[in-house]
């Protein structure tokens, strides 16, 4: 196999934080028509990862692919190549759009995708408020507008462009608190009045424009500003103001300046050894979910059945940590498969796969215990965080979806329901309210002004004293005990 001689690929810049573009040496370049430039920008959401080919023809077309979409993906990567890398000569390898079977992969450094860039930034930068302040400001002067707009309808550009605008709104807030710090309140209260008009239920937005306010001495319009801020939580939420601003309203009306930091941001949790079973009756599944494992560090792939009956014998053979269990399967379906399984002495952590999004099935299956599910047509990514949240226990896998599908079936008479919520403590109550918002217990604990191991610790109690075994029962039972309403 040849070595690339060819150097563009170094002058190549990829932009998805605003319009979709390639630049190449200042110059945008022509990436065809709209599907064609969807591939390109799926292989960039990857970042780096192998997308295999069924992916991309499962997620460029959902539900009705062409017959011949295979050879269509095929000359779009011929032609994006091309534009790619024009310098490269004919049957030269390509250096950055490559083939890594089963699929393709963007090869260039980090600096030179907009939004690979950001993240970094947002993420993981330290330091004084000096060097945050200059980090997030090159942050946030790589947002062009929102992000990967022109893909909005298809579900994974969604996913991705709401990733992306958490992070833009941490480099807001981040850059915020380092510009307090820094003096710089008073030219900033006009940008933290529009972020907290704008997310009324972001706690740190709401610290940081009172804050702000104060330091400029504009005490009461700082005070006037938490009113707001219990008024909108009290109205969407049913909850008064958090511990930590509390606190900060106390302070400032005891005209002290010892206000408490902001609070840390949540570990991203690593995956270490984590075994997973694959249990699915279509082999092209297991095999992709097997390509994802094998590819992922600290992943590692302990077995397949092909039935819910293989499944339970595997579970009990392999002794994985985590069953990737399909919902629909022959002989032994999903649902009766999962409840066997977590009947187990010392279960491993069940997630249900699907094609569908809404289900009886698998409402059943998450107030059976399972601690969650994924679609079948999931990116590489979010299967990976997924896996991992679920091996954490202390998050929702998904909690937009998973909270909308319980919200969608709350409510129905089962005479197996865990008991009610009689006898409960505001704190408690309070507590499961935050985790049927989807909180993580890094969320709940800044919020409720807690170290994160005492939430983990009080979850465990509730979860204990119900009879329940996951965080997902949890929130049904908050739901259907009325204490979180769907319209919430």
């Amino acid at each position: 196999m040849s070595t690339p001689t060819y150097h563009s690929e170094k002058l190549l810049s990829f932009h998805t934080l605003g319009p979709f573009q390639v630049r190449l040496r200042d110059e945008t370049l022509d990436l065809g028509g709209l599907r064609q430039m969807a591939v390109l920008a799926r292989l960039l959401v990857a970042r780096g990862r192998a997308v295999p080919v069924s992916m991309l023809i499962d997620e460029l077309w959902p539900g009705s692919p062409p017959a011949q979409a295979l050879s269509t993906i095929q000359g779009y990567v011929s032609r994006l190549r091309r534009s790619l890398e024009p310098e490269r000569a004919p049957r030269e390898e390509a250096a950055v759009l490559v083939s890594a079977p089963p699929g393709y992969a963007i090869r260039v450094p980090a600096d030179q995708v907009d939004s690979w860039r950001l993240e970094s930034l947002v993420v993981r930068t330290a330091g004084g408020p000096e060097a945050v302040w200059a980090a997030m400001e090159q942050a946030l002067s790589l947002w062009r507008g929102p992000a990967l707009a022109e893909f909005a309808d298809l579900p994974w550009a969604a996913s991705e462009a709401a990733r992306l605008e958490e992070l833009r709104l941490m480099a807001v807030e981040r850059r915020a608190d380092a510009g307090i710090q820094l003096g710089k309140a008073g030219a900033l209260v006009p940008d933290l009045e529009a972020h907290a008009s704008a997310h009324p239920l972001r706690e740190e937005a709401w610290r940081l424009l009172a804050l702000a306010l104060y330091r400029t001495g504009r005490q009461g319009d700082a005070l006037g500003a938490l009113r707001r801020a219990r008024h909108s939580w009290r109205e969407e939420l049913g909850l008064d103001l958090s511990a930590a601003l509390q606190q900060l309203e106390g302070d400032m009306l005891a005209q002290r300046l010892d206000v408490p930091p902001a609070p840390a941001a949540p570990a991203v949790p690593a995956g270490a050894g984590l075994r997973v079973l694959v249990a699915d009756d279509q082999a092209l599944v297991r095999t992709g979910m097997r390509v994802v494992l094998e590819s992922e560090p600290g992943l590692e792939f302990a077995g397949e059945a092909s039935d819910g009956e293989q499944a339970i014998a595997a579970v009990r053979a392999h002794r994985p940590d985590l069953v990737l269990l399909d919902i629909q399967m022959p002989n032994v379906d999903g649902l009766t498969a999962a409840r066997r399984i977590l009947s187990q002495p010392d279960p491993p952590k069940v997630v249900m796969m699907t094609t569908f999004g809404t289900d009886d099935n698998l409402y059943s299956a998450l107030r059976a215990g399972v601690s969650g599910f994924i679609l079948k047509t999931s990116p590489p990514e979010q299967l990976i965080a997924a896996m991992r949240a679920a091996a954490a226990g202390d998050a929702l896998i998904d909690p937009a979806v998973t909270t909308r599908l319980i919200a969608s079936f709350a409510g129905r008479s089962d005479p197996t329901a865990p008991p009610a919520l009689a006898g409960f403590g505001d704190e408690e109550l309070d507590l499961v309210r935050l985790v049927a918002r989807g909180l993580t217990n890094a969320q709940i604990a800044a919020t409720l002004h807690l170290d994160e191991p005492d939430v983990g610790t009080a979850i465990a109690g509730l979860l204990g004293r119900l009879g329940l075994i996951e965080r997902a029962q949890l929130v049904v039972l908050a739901y259907e005990s009325g204490l979180v309403k769907p319209s919430s």
